[in-house]
């Protein structure tokens, strides 16, 4: 951290937007992938990254770790502990057990690690498309077919195409498992209680069983909340991923907590220490600390970004004519319909081709030099879309906004 770049302020009630902390030129600075894949003529709203300074705890753990030397292989189950302490305190959850537990390296890693040990290498994996694309890679990496459950018109987890996929699965696997998105990305849907209860009851109906992937759950925006997946009935067999990466900016600082319900505890403890030792101690650090002490920190984060997806929504409408966006119930992440557009498609050798962007993406990369992720890549119901980042401040967002308008209105009027 230099010294010109701004403070994040001391813990209270009343900090500062962190959204609003950094310029643009500050930004370019930075020499993370969001701001290092592209050129400086690009604005990057693209990887689930945030244009913040972390909150002061995280920063002065991190720095007493690395002025005493504190840089070894990380102890005990301080982590878990954090977790229960704010699963209680925010979600008032109390039925969130430390023993178990396993410390993981990330979401995904900890993801695979569940699946290993509670189902076959040809068992079916299903997903609730369009959805976050690594679990489709992931997932696939390890041997696994990956089935679709489309989400509903609404955007919203549809039971009938879940039950059908369940009914798919079982033709050709024992073991078949349902990975969630808990809030869902990219659509931002904070999965109510009786939802989440029903997949549930729909794994057990089937013999299946659920993983839940909650790394945006302290993100849940006003006039939503969120409910963790093993909180609620039928779920006693179930797993959850949990990592304060999202909330609080820190993924390159990796850990994350897999957890189990009741009914799988046994299956916990068989998790290889190859996988339970690639936990950083710095990240465990940084992540125990944001929950213990970051919460007016994360406070304020939300303030901002219930303000800037209101921002998003009314810019889209003003300068995106034929584009359709919800506000989001949680994340950071606003999910652009586009296939309302006749939008040219990009010549093969243009820039967003290069990258291997389609469709709205390689429209605004090429036109209006705004990085989006390309819906393509989120499977069925993902063409024809983009998913915008707006964890940034609002001076990017009108920039960005404003340029891939002009964009369509010269596409349209040429």
């Amino acid at each position: 951290m230099t010294s010109d770049l701004p403070s994040p302020g001391v813990a209270g009630p009343d900090l500062p937007n962190p959204l609003e902390a950094l310029s643009l030129d500050q930004l370019r600075t930075r020499t993370s992938e969001k701001w290092r894949r592209y050129s400086d003529d690009i604005l990057p709203l693209w990887v689930a990254e945030m244009d913040v300074v972390p909150a002061r705890p995280v920063i002065d753990v991190v720095h007493r770790a690395m002025t005493t030397g504190d840089t070894g292989y990380p102890s005990g189950d301080v982590y878990a502990q954090a977790l229960q302490e704010f699963a209680s305190r925010r979600w008032d959850w109390d039925g969130f057990e430390t023993d178990r537990t396993v410390t993981v390296p990330d979401v995904m890693n900890g993801i695979v690690a569940a699946l290993n040990v509670i189902a076959d290498p040809t068992d079916a994996v299903i997903v609730c498309s369009p959805v976050y694309p690594p679990f489709y890679a992931y997932v696939r990496r390890t041997g696994r077919r990956v089935l679709e459950a489309p989400l509903g018109p609404d955007g919203r987890m549809d039971p009938e195409a879940i039950r059908a996929a369940f009914a798919e699965a079982r033709t050709t696997s024992a073991n078949p498992v349902l990975l969630l998105a808990n809030p869902h990305n990219p659509t931002g849907v904070a999965h109510r209680p009786d939802e989440l209860a029903a997949v549930a009851g729909l794994a057990r109906e089937y013999g299946g069983r659920v993983i839940s992937d909650e790394i945006h759950a302290p993100l849940v925006l006003d006039g939503s909340r969120f409910t963790p997946f093993l909180s609620v009935p039928g779920a006693e067999n179930g797993f959850s991923v949990f990592s304060a990466s999202k909330a609080w900016n820190l993924p390159g600082l990796k850990a994350a907590v897999l957890a189990a319900g009741p009914e799988a505890a046994a299956e916990i403890r068989r998790v290889p220490a190859t996988v339970t030792a690639g936990a950083s101690h710095l990240g465990i650090l940084a992540h125990t600390t944001a929950l213990r002490e970051g919460g007016d920190w994360l406070e304020a984060l939300l303030k901002g970004l219930g303000a800037n997806r209101d921002l998003v929504f009314s810019l889209v409408q003003q300068h995106l004519p034929g584009v359709k966006v919800r506000r989001p119930e949680a994340t950071y992440l606003a999910w652009l319909d586009c296939t309302g557009l006749e939008l040219p498609d990009a010549p093969a050798d243009s820039p967003a081709r290069r990258e291997g962007l389609s469709g709205p993406s390689a429209f605004f990369f090429d036109r209006a030099g705004v990085a989006l992720n390309d819906g393509a890549a989120f499977g069925t119901g993902g063409r024809g879309c983009a998913r915008l980042n707006f964890g940034t401040s609002a001076a990017i967002l009108h920039e960005a906004i404003d340029r891939m308008g002009r964009a369509l209105e010269s596409c349209c009027r040429g």
